[in-house]
């Protein structure tokens, strides 16, 4: 096995414990951003979704930790917004995970700040 070929492995195994962690605590509306073309971003992919309040908001962060924890063996290099739970973020380098409240989610739309790179719906429960 390639270098390469365990990194994607690796990225795979993230990508499906974290859409894990989410669904698990069903978090809504739940889209990966490839940044990875484009020039001078801070990580590869972002993966965004919101829950209903800021306990639900939170509940969903801390099931993606505990997920990616049991599958990948990794902690987030850095974490932030667990105090006021409105816009949760868990970075694990490659990947930086997003998660709002519902609107705050609307009025920051970093979908549409990204809008010209490739994005997926994740709609399939794991």
């Amino acid at each position: 096995m390639t270098k390469k070929t365990k990194e994607k492995d690796g990225l795979i195994a993230l990508f499906d414990a974290i859409a894990k962690g989410i669904q698990e605590k069903k978090g809504e509306e739940i889209v990966s951003l490839d940044l990875g073309k484009i020039n001078s971003t801070v990580c590869d992919y972002f993966i965004i979704c919101h829950g209903t309040s800021r306990t639900h908001a939170t509940t969903i962060a801390e099931s993606i930790e505990e997920e990616v924890k049991k599958e990948c063996d990794l902690k987030p290099a850095r974490k932030e917004g667990y105090v006021n739970g409105e816009w949760l973020l868990l970075d694990y380098l490659d990947v930086v995970v997003h998660v709002f409240q519902e609107p705050v989610r609307r009025h920051f739309q970093l979908e549409e700040l990204w809008a010209d790179v490739p994005s997926e719906q994740i709609t399939e429960v794991v």
